[in-house]
């Protein structure tokens, strides 16, 4: 019986050409073949290197499709690598899919690290780094967005984002109204390529540079901010401890209103989560 292949998941740089490490030439040059996010894309990047592969096109529209023509070359014998557009494979990209079911199929799936733009922003951000949670790119519709800010607002991990540059300002809008304008952030820019620049400020202040530098409405861009202090998690934890009880008896604009005078609180950010405690089902009455 022929032994199964192995599945590489090859880590491509982010940008310079010359952090592909000399781990990835190596098996990128002797996989059968390559399946990659985008063909057109990898084929250049293959070009750069020396190294001519069949190309196999594996993205999030055709995954679970390519999924058993993939395996079964695998179980034939077949080594294949995975890579993405950039940096390490399923990280905000596709992948998960084939992986997990290679991993089912007791197929032997290798890491070959590399370039991360996570890792790399991170590294010269200037904040905490020993806990930190990845939340790749929130929904692009605004209400989900700020919803989701609203739940990260008392994380007090370092939270790193990627957002695309043409909702940056308003991405950073939301994120300095769910966590004050004071928090600290970095936006990390076109990470190991030409016109590389990291941005250090308050939400607030990146906010505003993001409406007015033109720079920053183009390229690729990693948002770190930082998590919050444990006054402002205890406190908020106050607040919704007297909200949901006050919601027990109370509609939302009273019980904000009780709420803001005992805790100090704003009384909109009140409002707003009690508004959010009793749509998830808080003791309360309807809706006002």
């Amino acid at each position: 019986m022929t032994p199964a292949g192995r599945l590489y998941v090859v880590a491509t740089p982010i940008g310079n050409l010359g952090d592909v490490t000399v781990r990835a030439r190596e098996v990128l040059g002797r996989v059968a073949a390559v399946a990659a996010e985008d063909t057109r894309h990898t084929g250049r990047l293959l070009a750069a290197l020396g190294i001519s592969r069949p190309l196999v096109s594996l993205h999030e529209h055709n995954e679970r499709e390519r999924m058993p023509a993939l395996l079964a070359r695998l179980q034939a014998g077949e080594d294949l690598a995975i890579v993405s557009d950039a940096g390490t494979p399923l990280v905000s990209d596709p992948g998960y899919h084939l992986v997990r079911a290679a991993v089912e199929a007791g197929i032997e799936v290798v890491a070959v690290p590399g370039a991360s733009a996570v890792i790399a922003a991170l590294s010269v951000a200037g904040l905490p780094t020993d806990r930190f949670c990845f939340e790749g790119f929130l929904p692009a519709r605004a209400a989900a967005r700020r919803s989701r800010l609203a739940e990260l607002a008392q994380e007090t991990r370092t939270i790193v984002f990627y957002e695309a540059p043409q909702r940056l300002a308003e991405f950073l809008a939301d994120a300095a109204a769910a966590c004050g304008d004071g928090r600290r952030a970095v936006l990390a820019r076109e990470l190991t390529k030409l016109h590389e620049r990291t941005y250090h400020g308050t939400l607030a202040e990146l906010a505003l540079r993001a409406r007015q530098d033109a720079d920053l409405q183009r390229g690729e861009i990693v948002v770190i901010v930082a998590g919050a202090e444990k006054a402002v998690r205890d406190a908020a934890a106050e607040t919704d401890r007297v909200l949901r009880v006050l919601l027990k008896s109370l509609p939302p604009s009273t019980a904000a209103a009780l709420a803001a005078e005992l805790t100090g609180a704003r009384r909109n950010d009140c409002y707003d989560r009690a508004l959010e405690l009793a749509r998830s089902g808080a003791p309360g009455d309807a809706l006002e």
